[in-house]
């Protein structure tokens, strides 16, 4: 188990490494001149090569990364150009809203998609089966921002039961906060459920045909006995990593539904670093998501050896 906890932290700071690389030269490959941007059409030549001295823009390449990432290793995500504070505040102020909305997408997928598959996998071919299995279908091709607007018709201009958009700060209390992001993480979870859901049925319905299965049923036990007690913890393997990549979806890609209910994330934040030419900002943010996204699979790498140990001792080749 060491063994492989050490492989597994290793990919994951190599991975790192080579995200961070990219991300670099993806960001400065981008047209425009943020000092140019930030003083404006007609600045002064001389107080524009000042500013771009100060900035380091006109440091060699391989210069500005290390210095880049040198910073990054002691926490220190650089100064934004445009808004002038460290982009660290930024980034934690931001995370305070999209890491709930994450959180609170993924526990409603949760909550809609396992009951829903589980009562399809127990009837399988039946009806009720058919009836699910076409309204997920149905959930999936449904674009969530068109969705979202849906639900603000619905919601907000005809019940009035929520806001629009815009988000209060869990300073304003928790459930104001709370229910700020209840549309939103609604339109992020109804398409995630459909998706789970399909895979979770598919697993059980595999699972439910093991022998092990057969046995248990022969010793008396009724379907849902079965479900629960046995199948239910070896279907989770492939149903996992859908978790997995669903909140890394719900964490860096919501920047969508950040913007139709106006909601200060790190999507948003990211959408106007690219507008003003905030590089720093950009840079930054896109490498807390993709540390997110490599620590969460990790995670999920490491809840299926809780789930079935033997993944580990065959993980020993890789």
């Amino acid at each position: 188990m060491t063994a492989w906890l050490a492989r597994r932290l290793l990919s994951l700071v190599l991975t790192l490494l080579a995200a961070s690389v990219v991300i670099f030269l993806m960001i400065e490959v981008f047209p425009g001149d943020p000092a140019a941007f930030m003083m404006g059409l007609n600045a002064d030549p001389a107080a524009l090569a000042s500013l771009q001295e100060q900035l380091g823009l006109n440091d060699p390449l391989l210069v500005r990364y290390f210095s880049w990432i040198g910073a990054l290793l002691q926490g220190d995500f650089g100064t934004s150009y445009t808004y002038r504070v460290p982009v660290g505040e930024l980034i934690t102020q931001r995370l305070a809203v999209s890491l709930p909305l994450a959180v609170f997408a993924l526990i409603l997928s949760i909550i809609i998609a396992f009951p829903v598959a589980i009562f399809a996998a127990s009837r399988a071919g039946k009806p009720g089966d058919t009836l699910i299995m076409g309204t997920t279908q149905i959930g999936i091709a449904i674009p969530n921002f068109w969705f979202a607007m849906l639900l603000v018709l619905l919601f907000s201009t005809t019940l009035r039961w929520f806001s629009a958009g815009g988000f209060p700060g869990w300073q304003a209390g928790f459930f104001p906060a709370l229910k700020a992001l209840i549309l939103p993480a609604l339109a992020l979870a109804v398409p995630q459920a459909a998706i789970l859901a399909r895979i979770m049925r598919a697993a059980l319905i595999e699972t439910l045909s093991e022998d092990y299965v057969r046995t248990a049923r022969a010793k008396g036990l009724s379907r849902g006995q079965v479900i629960w007690r046995h199948a239910l913890r070896n279907a989770m393997i492939p149903v996992l990593t859908i978790i997995g990549m669903q909140f890394s979806f719900l964490l860096a890609g919501s920047i969508i539904i950040e913007n139709v209910f106006f909601l200060p994330g790190l999507g948003r934040l990211v959408f106007q670093g690219i507008i003003q030419r905030d590089l720093i900002v950009v840079k930054s943010v896109v490498v807390v998501l993709v540390f997110a996204v490599v620590l969460i699979t990790f995670l999920v790498d490491l809840a299926y050896v809780l789930i079935d140990p033997r993944l580990s001792k065959r993980g020993k080749g890789t």
